[in-house]
């Protein structure tokens, strides 16, 4: 079907159907919403299910993908039916409620809430299909997971791990790289001379460059030779599973080691750096983080800024400190 809207716009496109009343009918929607659109300023309704095609149109270059997608069809259910307009606080409530009668945690349903609410925002800011959103507010409650190992634990598991998957821990624990930034890592993306690794596979979708200490130089220059195009191997070929398998887990078991995930070990990395008294900025450079936000977290391990303030009132020092009991006494004294 071919025709000119109100704002002289020319479209072709099929209809979808073989049925002429129904290409007529959804002809005279399209210029119906366009009339309108063109002179009220009245946008025509768009369908959740139409956003999420965009979205995930859009978000397909991220390593992060497939929890997107999967995001996408649990919410279906509660959202599929609805126009983009038609999404309220009633409607995030029921989603809500919904995953958490599923025995779903605060922090799952924020995963939830933190899409629709990022669907929402694109298709009013971006796309500009609706005026407004409603407001969504995550859960509190939500605990922020707090694992990482210490230097010992470290070296136990370590030891305790196969020799291809000792290399991914040690690259790991020297750089903060996430699982699929080492095991994607390309010999044409490092410069041993310079200390630099280049990472075009990284979870936000942004490229970015990691400065390699001596520790991260030895891993690689442990692997040269191994393969002519991956840094990282398992019997000569890419390692193209899921790092977490059975020889993570029978390598955490041997080390004494539970509730430990791959993605710990950025976590400990970062602890590490705090504690050893990297800056926050310092640390979210080195992270590839957009943001401070996620950076903050791993501020309370580093406290050596404070022990000047801390010292002040130590015992024999606190000379300045009012007793404002007693001064509020004698205070009472001199009236009388």
């Amino acid at each position: 079907m071919a025709t000119t809207l109100p704002n002289g716009k020319r479209i072709r496109q099929s209809a979808g159907t073989e049925n002429r009343q129904d290409a007529e009918a959804l002809l005279a929607k399209i210029r119906l919403e366009a009339f309108r659109e063109h002179h009220f300023g009245i946008k025509p309704q768009r369908s959740w299910q139409e956003a999420v095609v965009r979205y995930l149109t859009i978000k397909a270059s991220l390593r992060s993908f497939r929890d997107v997608n999967r995001i996408c069809r649990m919410l279906d259910p509660y959202l599929g039916s609805l126009t983009l307009n038609q999404i309220n606080g009633d409607v995030i409530w029921s989603v809500v409620q919904g995953q958490l009668k599923k025995g779903n945690t605060p922090a799952t349903v924020n995963r939830y809430l933190a899409l629709i609410r990022n669907l929402l925002k694109m298709a009013r800011d971006e796309w500009q299909w609706i005026d407004s959103i409603p407001k969504i507010r995550l859960l509190p409650g939500e605990v922020e997971r707090d694992r990482w190992l210490t230097r010992e634990e470290a070296d136990r598991l370590i030891a305790a791990a196969p020799e291809h998957l000792a290399a991914l821990i040690r690259f790991a624990l020297a750089t903060g790289c996430r699982a699929r930034e080492i095991t994607g890592l390309e010999w044409n993306r490092v410069d041993l001379d310079r200390r630099t690794a280049w990472l075009n596979r990284t979870k936000n979708g942004t490229p970015r460059g990691v400065p390699l200490n001596a520790d991260a130089v030895v891993v690689l220059q442990e692997q040269m030779g191994k393969h002519e195009q991956f840094c990282f191997t398992y019997q000569g070929k890419p390692i193209l599973w899921e790092v977490t398998n059975s020889a993570w887990h029978t390598a955490l078991a041997k080390a004494g080691l539970k509730d430990f995930r791959f993605h710990d070990l950025r976590h400990t990395w970062a602890s590490w750096h705090r504690q050893a008294g990297t800056s926050c900025d310092e640390l979210k450079d080195l992270g590839g983080w957009k943001s401070r936000i996620m950076v903050d977290r791993y501020a309370k391990y580093a406290t050596e800024h404070l022990r000047v303030a801390a010292a002040r009132i130590e015992d024999g020092r606190g000379g300045n400190v009012v007793n404002l009991s007693r001064f509020c006494h004698v205070q009472k004294e001199k009236r009388s």
